[in-house]
């Protein structure tokens, strides 16, 4: 199923705004809508956040694997608009892109600079797509470069799935030189939800908080619904 992500924002708008906490939050009313969109994997989707605190990264690594095919299939999870911001936001010729997916940014943004992409599973089609980026298979937080080694990072879609956000962000902090560039999805907390996010940003004040203070200069937008944060060193 090929739907774009400014589509599946307008799915979950309708889902977190006319749905009532009492049925997002039921266990019997999402279990049904589960079981007719994943089948028998749906259990899965519904004891993920209970048991996720209990996993090992190996079985984190496993649960993403064997869901994979219930996502969405897309090229990317940004939105158009975020798109165009990231390649109008880059500082400096060395990027980091971090958590690639499928390489779609990271092949757009190699037409301009050098661009090295990390994911806990490299996608081979990406390699053939795109063999101007570097492609490492790695995942955060733990980064296999050195300090300050990329002038920009970016990191899209990608804290809302990690158990320790803080340590997630300062191991970006610690590999981007000058600009880190964040995007999150705007989305309003539930027990159950189709994406396996962990955590969840439904106003900037959240992104910030997540983020926290680092003492350089920041700012926290919404950009075609999702939140796109930026962060300059200098």
């Amino acid at each position: 199923m090929r739907i774009s992500r400014n589509a599946t924002r307008y799915i979950h708008y309708i889902l977190d705004q006319f749905f009532p906490p009492c049925l997002r939050d039921s266990r019997l009313f999402m279990y049904l809508l589960f079981w007719v969109l994943f089948g028998k994997k749906a259990g899965m989707f519904m004891d993920f956040k209970d048991n996720v605190t209990h996993m090992e990264r190996e079985y984190i690594r496993r649960i993403y694997a064997q869901t994979a095919t219930c996502h969405i299939n897309r090229k990317t999870d940004l939105n158009r608009e975020c798109m165009e911001r990231i390649e109008q936001s880059i500082s400096g010729q060395s990027v980091l892109d971090i958590a690639c997916g499928r390489g779609y940014l990271a092949g757009r943004l190699s037409k301009q600079y050098q661009v090295t992409a990390a994911d806990m599973t490299v996608d081979a089609q990406a390699i053939r797509d795109f063999p101007q980026v570097t492609f490492h298979q790695v995942e955060l937080p733990d980064l296999p470069f050195a300090d300050q080694e990329f002038d920009t990072v970016v990191c899209t879609h990608t804290l809302e799935h990690i158990p320790d956000v803080r340590q997630a962000v300062s191991e970006l902090r610690r590999v981007v030189k000058d600009r880190l560039i964040v995007v999150l999805p705007k989305q309003r907390p539930y027990k159950y939800t189709f994406d396996l996010h962990l955590h969840f940003f439904p106003y900037s004040w959240s992104v910030e908080l997540a983020m926290g203070n680092s003492g350089s200069r920041q700012d926290c937008t919404l950009v075609g619904g999702d939140w796109f944060f930026v962060e300059d060193k200098a």
